[in-house]
């Protein structure tokens, strides 16, 4: 990552009942960083900038242009056309593979044919300058079915801010009023808010539902939020973003290289499934436990021998988002393999 661009790292969580009993999980590697989001973005995109991208800022992708009722293909040959506005001018442009990164509720997606989230929930947190920081930066989750049905509340530092957050299925829950309540009746007695001042407020839509299965097809493919690229139990989505984009700039290099556009068809959401079956079992049962009980009982679970090893996988060893092995994606003739784990 860039300099600058990430958090102290996190190696302590701390997992919190409904009624706030506790136990501490400690990995022996750096698992987590939150991301100054922000910086990161202006940090990559000066690094494509370097590297001869050309970037429309404040440009609007309005779709692609169809011409299947003509001849039966959105194409030209090997290309996509696709139409973009600008301050109210329409630009097309021609594209050999349109890539969607445009976030849960793809509009690229839909115009592909693709696969679309149909599960997610909110989160919504703030970021506050000025509160006082003690012992090593740690990681608090908080399970309540009222203040964070299907999800958690949290709580933790970078080493310079602080971030207090909640998050839970929008049907069941206001997030902004969530989030004053978790500040004044749980927050408070874990920060020191006092003199802190807001630096920033931060919120949207999460896919849950794991990776979707077709994500990619002779014109284009999803990356990211747009693909699900999200743990379905933990929500974090920069991790997974990351190592499916990499994934995906191999396919599409290769298909460049080739000129082959059936070689996207091997950017497949398919072979994720597997590997998300016993996280997809855990997070319906997150979702259908909506009562303070139940969470009670499931956080007495966690805490002990066995249920505290599934917690760690969880949040630790790379639980949360399987691992991608492509072997010669990038030379052309060759088939390519990959292997996910």
């Amino acid at each position: 990552f860039p300099p600058e661009t990430l958090g102290t790292a996190i190696s302590d969580v701390t997992l919190y009942s409904p009624k706030l009993r506790s136990f501490d999980m400690t990995s022996e590697k750096a698992e987590f960083r939150v991301g100054k989001m922000g910086v990161l973005y202006n940090a990559l995109l000066n690094d494509c900038l370097e590297l001869g991208v050309e970037f429309l800022n404040g440009t609007r992708y309005a779709g692609i242009v169809d011409f299947s009722s003509g001849n039966g293909s959105d194409r030209i040959g090997d290309r996509v056309i696709v139409r973009l506005e600008k301050q109210g001018s329409v630009i097309e442009v021609q594209t050999k593979v349109l890539i969607g990164a445009d976030g849960a509720r793809s509009r690229v997606a839909k115009d592909l044919h693709l696969d679309e989230n149909t599960e997610w929930i909110v989160g919504y947190e703030e970021v506050f300058k000025g509160v006082p920081l003690t012992g090593d930066p740690r990681l608090h989750c908080f399970l309540d079915a009222k203040l964070a049905p299907g999800y958690l509340a949290w709580i933790t530092n970078d080493g310079e801010e602080s971030h207090i957050g909640v998050g839970g299925y929008p049907s069941k829950f206001d997030p902004r009023k969530a989030l004053r309540e978790f500040k004044q009746e749980v927050a408070a007695n874990f920060v020191d808010l006092e003199n802190a001042e807001l630096a920033e407020t931060r919120g949207g839509r999460i896919p849950v539902g794991g990776v979707l299965r077709r994500i990619a097809n002779e014109n284009g493919l999803l990356i990211g939020d747009a693909a699900g690229a999200v743990s379905p139990l933990t929500a974090g989505g920069l991790d997974p973003c990351l190592r499916l984009s990499k994934f995906a700039a191999e396919i599409v290099l290769k298909r460049l290289k080739t000129g082959d556009a059936k070689e996207l068809q091997n950017y497949s959401g398919e072979m994720f499934r597997a590997k998300f079956t016993t996280r997809l079992m855990m997070r319906y049962v997150l979702k259908t436990f909506s009562y303070q009980a139940f969470l009670e009982a499931a956080f007495f679970f966690l805490r002990g021998k066995f249920g505290r090893k599934v917690a760690e996988k969880i949040f630790f060893r790379r639980g949360s988002f399987p691992d991608i092995e492509i072997a010669n994606p990038t030379v052309a003739g060759n088939e390519t393999k990959v292997s996910v784990y």
